[in-house]
């Protein structure tokens, strides 16, 4: 593909407006998905497994099918209309957390939610890459997650002031969240141009034997490390029913996802411009010690002081590292296979995703929340084992 660009000094304005999309969007699912966890155990009586079930079913099912969208975007050709139709779906399913009567129905509109998110996530973070210089691609990538986590604290935000204007009624907050996810559609279809593909290449199955093969062990690499990290990283659900535990009125609970994201946005694209200038492993090594670190501290105590500290080192892990795994895939596949390469990156997080979430889930009901983020440090200390033997053989 061509990329669209101008000056190459410069990241391409397709990716601004990618990332104000992205912006829009998580206002809309972060307005529910804050509130998400204390709807369903306060209002719908449902336990920290189900929560926690409920939630890695949602996220693996989203990163899984990012491995057909990614694949079928590199055979078209194409990554806009993919992007654009996993919008669309994410944005028609708002409307059924609001009518929600039972743990079932949140589970189904979680479920296809979900499935819009990984139809649009891999074609877009490919599409991101087409069109972005490869000297900006950390800068590019940290630039669209800072701009998506700014809506990832708002969203949060809004949810906070209006449950205190509406004295607690989740449902009509979800109400208004359709209204941002409405409008991140429309920006996708009238604000992104895509690059323009050659015509005449034969088209061929992106996840045939021949093209598999084409993926460096440098990418696998990539994809292995990506899943322990999501193991040692379960559902931010669990830091909202850790906030909770702390006698915290509910409709000040989200500020806690407000400040998480906050430090998440302010972090990611200052750490991707960073990822353009010094070792890839070195920045994960450093910002899996980072999470290692929140985990001990939300597992050391409840009170609001301690859960806000660690939330905030939380947010300063996501935005050293996901910016940074993102750029990693890009740089180590080939142009033609990257949406295959974001999806079965994806996939194998996604699996991670749901078995740290249950497991997650499990040691919270039996053993309590500390034991949670413990295990969650044990983890990281894998992970960082797995990334010091990297760190001397590179």
């Amino acid at each position: 593909m061509k990329p669209l660009i101008g000056d190459k000094s410069r990241i391409p304005t397709g990716v601004w407006v990618l990332g104000f999309v992205s912006m829009l969007m998580d206002i809309s699912s972060e307005m529910i998905h804050s509130l998400l966890p204390l709807f369903m155990v306060t209002t719908l009586g449902a336990s920290a497994l189900v929560v926690g079930l409920i939630e890695g079913l949602a996220e693996a099912t989203a990163l899984i099918v990012k491995v057909f969208s990614g694949a079928l975007s590199d055979y078209l050709g194409k990554r806009k209309g993919l992007a654009l139709f996993g919008y669309a779906l994410g944005a028609l399913t708002k409307p059924l957390f609001a009518l929600a009567p039972s743990v079932g129905v949140v589970l189904g509109a979680r479920l296809l939610d979900r499935i819009g998110k990984g139809i649009r996530g891999a074609p877009r973070d490919a599409l991101v890459a087409d069109i972005t210089p490869e000297g900006l691609r950390g800068a590019a990538f940290g630039l669209r997650q800072s701009l998506d986590t700014v809506g990832a604290f708002v969203g949060p935000l809004l949810a906070v002031g209006l449950m205190l204007l509406w004295a607690n009624d989740f449902r009509a907050v979800f109400w208004v969240a359709v209204i941002p996810g409405v409008l991140a559609v429309g920006l996708l279809l009238f604000g992104v141009q895509e690059p323009e593909r050659h015509t005449g290449a034969k088209r061929s199955n992106p996840i045939s034997r021949e093209n598999l093969r084409r993926l460096s062990p440098a990418y696998w690499w990539v994809v292995g490390i990506g899943a322990l990290f999501t193991l040692a990283r379960f559902s931010e659900a669990f830091l909202v029913l850790r906030a909770e535990q702390g006698g915290i009125s509910l409709a000040f609970v989200p500020l806690f996802m407000v400040a998480m994201n906050l430090i998440y946005a302010a972090s990611a694209y200052p750490f991707g411009k960073l990822a353009d200038r010094m070792s890839h492993t070195q920045l994960l090594t450093y910002g899996l010690f980072v999470l290692l670190v929140a985990d001990l501290v939300l597992a050391s105590s409840n009170h609001w002081s301690i859960v806000l500290l660690g939330v905030g080192l939380w947010g300063v892990h996501m935005g050293m590292t996901q910016g940074l795994l993102a750029t990693m895939v890009a740089d180590a596949a080939p142009a033609d296979l990257r949406g295959t390469a974001f999806g079965f990156f994806n996939l194998m997080s996604g699996i991670a995703m749901l078995i740290a979430s249950v497991t997650a889930g499990l040691l919270w009901d039996q053993l309590g929340a500390a034991f949670t983020f413990y295990a969650g440090a044990a983890f990281c200390l894998l992970t960082l084992i797995g990334l010091g033997v990297r760190w001397r053989r590179a």
